[in-house]
């Protein structure tokens, strides 16, 4: 049996994340996928939570991730899903299967790209979507799914 992480969020990374920093500079900037995580855990912690950061590369992989933190009983999912985010309904399925609250982020403003990458499959399943703040973008949402579990900054 999973063993229960009830004050900690999911931090899911999908395919060619584990490039930030190197790819597209232009786009995504210098940061990296290690920064993306240490912002999240920083950030998770002003509200009492941990941040597990994951990233595969794979669809199947990243529907097992959100299935265990609904096994663990994870508080939330912060998901970047990358290029599945347009294209997998197997991802979007499996967040709603789980029901845990969810925010989607977007490195860029997925809106101001080719079109192929103004819908969103991810962020039907979520109550929240955010998009073109960077990597800060990852901090809005995890004091945007604080605030909508009613969990304030530890003092």
């Amino acid at each position: 049996m999973a063993e229960p992480a009830t004050d900690t969020i999911l931090v899911l990374n999908g395919p060619n994340l584990n490039m930030l920093g190197t790819r597209e500079p232009e786009k995504y900037g210098h940061a990296t996928l290690a920064d993306v995580e240490a912002l999240c855990r920083e950030s998770a912690a002003t509200f009492g939570l941990k941040a597990d950061c994951r990233q595969s590369n794979r669809e199947g992989e990243l529907i097992d991730f959100i299935h265990e933190a609904h096994a663990r009983k994870m508080k939330g999912i912060i998901i970047n899903a990358g290029g599945y985010s347009h294209t997998s309904i197997a991802l979007h399925d499996a967040l709603l299967a789980v029901q845990i609250p969810t925010v989607e982020v977007h490195v860029t403003n997925i809106h101001a790209r080719e079109s192929f990458r103004h819908h969103s499959y991810t962020a039907r399943a979520a109550f929240a979507s955010l998009c073109g703040f960077g990597i800060e973008g990852y901090r809005l949402a995890i004091q945007g799914l604080a605030a909508k579990l009613g969990i304030k900054p530890k003092a």
